[in-house]
């Protein structure tokens, strides 16, 4: 995932917002404690948002720690705890997206991006494989996504649907995997699709430009449209719209107020700052 699963911090309220970088900063400690230090550098928003539905559906956090950052010990945080494996399921699905990311890249970066890469990846292989070992329902839902994907740019002029369609269903079963019963599955399914197919249509959306200038696959260079900031916005919009819906059926209590915040805020103001530029409320990288 890329990172555009968003709080909006200006609709948070300030314990809202406190235990959500108490999430962020928990998700941190435990990849540097199940993986390496170095895996912390590809924590991402997206895998922060998997990590607190995760918490929220089994409503398994069990309080928050204070203590110093792991980057910088001068810096006070906090640390969210849980229950069950939710944090670790969350590190685990950061090291494989990001793993199978960089096998990406390789094929499609230059020729520098590549070797710098390539000095990258064995250190991604070594944790690919504890993760891989320890979800493996989560490493057969990424690399199934990987070879649909290549099918996809592989074929000629596909749809915007088609491209966006691995991702999708990449999302789909991998919150499939926690459902009880069918009836939640289905809907952990719906929801994770239409999100899953927003996460790759608005990274398409931010990368168009570049993507136009080197020659890179794009879906969106394949509408046919004259304004092709129009289509992106409605595509992205029904995505949300779709995923809102399956949202609301879900027995969300814990986080409530900040999934929601995303949903309804966060998700919608990346979506305009990335297609039409509209200023995006800045705060913190690192949390």
């Amino acid at each position: 995932m890329f990172g555009y699963l968003q709080i909006q911090k200006s609709e948070l309220l300030v314990r809202e917002y406190e235990a959500y970088k108490s999430v962020y900063c928990g998700l941190c400690k435990q990849m540097g404690k199940d993986y390496s230090f170095l895996t912390r550098l590809s924590l991402s928003y997206d895998c922060t948002f998997y990590a607190m539905l995760l918490m929220s559906l089994y409503r398994s956090c069990s309080g928050f720690d204070n203590g110093r950052c792991r980057f910088n010990p001068l810096k006070k945080c906090s640390y969210a705890h849980c229950q069950d494996n939710s944090l670790s399921k969350a590190s685990a699905f950061s090291v494989i997206s990001v793993y199978y990311k960089l096998v990406d890249d390789i094929q499609d970066s230059k020729f520098f991006k590549r070797i710098i890469i390539r000095i990258i990846k064995p250190f991604f292989s070594h944790w690919h494989k504890k993760a891989k070992k320890n979800y493996p329902g989560l490493e057969g839902c990424v690399e199934k996504m990987m070879q649909m994907q290549n099918e996809v740019e592989q074929s000629e002029n596909p749809s915007i649907d088609a491209a966006a369609h691995p991702t999708a269903v990449m999302l789909s079963s991998v919150l499939r995997l926690e459902a009880k019963d069918e009836i939640t599955g289905r809907v952990l399914g719906e929801f994770g699709y239409h999100i899953g197919r927003w996460i790759y249509l608005i990274d398409a959306a931010d990368d168009y430009e570049k993507d136009i200038k080197n020659g890179g696959f794009n879906p969106f260079a394949f509408a046919k449209t004259e304004n092709v900031k129009e289509t992106m916005n409605n595509t992205l919009n029904q995505c949300l719209a779709r995923a809102y819906d399956a949202y609301q059926l879900l027995n969300i209590k814990d986080f409530k107020g900040i999934l929601d915040n995303m949903m309804l805020y966060g998700f919608p103001s990346k979506q305009n700052a990335v297609i039409f530029g509209q200023q995006e409320v800045k705060y913190d990288r690192s949390i």
